[in-house]
């Protein structure tokens, strides 16, 4: 079984290829607001990296958000094009289940503009709240956990190194099914348009 992963919500471009419970090749980098002009010259160059065809590809599975407006759909809609046109199956992990992998008490934060940030609390691999508010208010209800993932200096806190197609696999029994892709929508986490990040 040959998997596609890809997370394009964010400032990085990830992708990985997993055969059956092994990445034997990957790609992350940031690469923010310029995702979707290299993500089908990357999928190409990876499969050729292990001699693979994109039509070999048996599955595939996204980060569905919280993210970029623009950003959650590069992904999304590469996933929707493969998965209708080859008829195999789309899989979905929250983009904060995918940076918290399997740590324990962990709160990711991503940056939604405008004074704002995402958080998700995710104890080792299982989302137990998300949501978006004010950094004041996010710094004042998240400060005594054990782990910090994703844009942490918002909140003052020290960033780290993630290898998020590493992430992909160990969340494997994660992974959501997609029942109609032609329904897949990806999550949003602001109550208005005028929040969401462009």
């Amino acid at each position: 079984m040959l998997t596609l992963c890809m997370e394009t919500s964010h400032k990085y471009l990830v992708l990985a290829l997993i055969k059956d419970d092994e990445i034997i090749a990957s790609f992350q980098e940031i690469c923010f607001k310029k995702q979707s002009e290299f993500i089908n010259v990357k999928i190409d160059e990876l499969c050729k990296s292990v001699s693979v065809a994109p039509f070999d590809i048996n599955q595939i599975c996204i980060t569905k958000g919280p993210g970029s407006y623009t950003g959650v759909r590069i992904a999304m809609s590469v996933a929707k094009v493969i998965c209708s046109m080859r008829k195999i199956d789309c899989y979905t992990i929250s983009t904060f289940q995918l940076y918290s992998a399997m740590l324990s008490d962990c709160v990711c934060v991503l940056d939604a503009r405008s004074n704002r940030i995402y958080y998700g609390l995710v104890d080792k691999g299982i989302l137990i709240k998300q949501g978006v508010d004010s950094i004041d208010i996010v710094k004042n209800e998240l400060l005594a956990h054990s782990n910090y993932v994703g844009e942490c200096g918002i909140i003052g806190k020290e960033e780290k190194e993630m290898d998020l197609c590493k992430a992909f696999l160990v969340l494997k029994n994660k992974w959501e099914i997609v029942n109609n892709i032609h329904s897949l929508q990806p999550t949003y986490l602001k109550d208005s348009v005028e929040y969401l990040v462009k």
